[in-house]
């Protein structure tokens, strides 16, 4: 089903002045687009949870318009700034397969993301995988994008991808879900149940940023294995009559830089949507490229072996081995790009 028809839209650009004045002049004269481009849509969406509600949907656009349109989407901290760009050179989260030769090459596709809504902590109610996909359909009518080539998505972002695809397939080419399936494996959703009462505790003790850090903290223990612990830190120490864990130091700059840039509000309601994903594979006809990574503790294994088997559309499944667990898309740079690369050239193929 198709969600433009119940979907208000306004649009509004906020990247540099020439893209601003006008974006009929675009239509008419591609040449002048630059290579990225920010802007942001007022929408009224009807969530699953919390009705109809006024959103903001905030998105970022590399490369031009009239190349294949792919959609690509991270996990819960992930956003829509991909990786550098001439018009915005901070670093982006996918940095790795995102780049001119890379497999997610702007000079050959159209790169659209998005930040996720309830991201920016102001929507307070719980946030279905599947209003994300509906965001991601509403987006595309302001874009006036009509389908994807593929969408690329990784953990969260892998669930709002089969999501869009159940709910959304006649505007889907392929989709290519990366350690993500149809559902909130139980153990993994205590490990963020745990996180969400460490924000919780925080509140109570009036230091919800210590709280948000501890969840974070907690979090990257469950993304990454004993394994590249075991390789990367060493024994314990007693610094200033305390034992100190060798990885104290890496945890707690790895809460501290996630509290920089997210509230807590954000995290809790995105985290919950992840637990929230519930979908029956069956439903879904497109071709889908399944990624699992065996060390993986948050998607095990045979959580995707049996996506697989209850998908009904063409389905390929491409198992890594990785040290970095539920992080591999992150981590495994040549591997990635392999699939990714042969995931987009089977769309090509078809397309022709």
């Amino acid at each position: 089903m198709s969600f433009a028809p119940n979907t208000a839209v306004t649009e509004r650009h906020d990247s540099y002045a020439a893209y601003a004045a006008s974006a009929a002049a675009f239509e008419r004269a591609p040449s002048a687009r630059p290579g990225a481009v920010r802007g942001e849509i007022a929408v009224e969406l009807d969530l699953h949870h919390a009705g109809r509600r006024a959103l903001r949907l905030r998105y970022e656009i590399q490369g031009e318009r009239t190349l294949p349109a792919l959609f690509v989407a991270g996990g819960i901290s992930a956003h829509r700034h991909l990786a550098p760009s001439r018009e915005f050179g901070e670093g982006g989260w996918w940095e790795s397969q995102v780049g001119a030769g890379r497999s997610l090459d702007p000079s050959r596709h159209c790169l659209v993301s998005f930040d996720w809504i309830g991201a920016d902590g102001a929507l307070d109610v719980a946030i279905d995988p599947a209003d994300q996909a509906d965001a991601v359909a509403a987006l595309l009518d302001a874009l006036r994008i009509e389908r994807l080539q593929a969408f690329v998505g990784y953990s969260y972002g892998a669930m709002v991808g089969l999501q869009f695809a159940a709910r959304h397939p006649q505007r889907l080419d392929a989709l290519v879900s990366i350690s993500g399936t149809h559902r909130a494996h139980p153990y993994a959703a205590a490990w963020r149940a745990l996180q969400r009462r460490a924000v919780a505790l925080g509140a109570l003790q009036c230091d919800e940023a210590q709280g948000l850090a501890l969840a974070r903290e907690l979090a990257v223990l469950s993304y990454r294995t004993p394994e590249e612990f075991a390789e990367r830190f060493g024994a314990a120490q007693v610094v200033d009559g305390r034992v100190r864990v060798d990885a104290e130091d890496y945890l707690d700059h790895c809460g501290n830089k996630y509290v920089a840039r997210t509230s807590p509000t954000a995290f809790l309601r995105l985290s919950e949507s992840i637990d929230l994903q519930q979908l029956d594979p069956a439903v879904i006809r497109v071709p889908v490229t399944v990624v699992a990574v065996s060390e993986d503790r948050l998607i095990p294994l045979g959580e995707s072996y049996d996506l697989v088997e209850r998908l009904r559309g063409e389905t390929r499944l491409r198992v890594l081995r990785s040290i970095y667990g539920h992080d591999a898309c992150l981590k495994e740079q040549s591997q990635i790009d392999t699939i990714l690369r042969e995931a987009l050239a089977d769309c090509t193929s078809a397309a022709a």
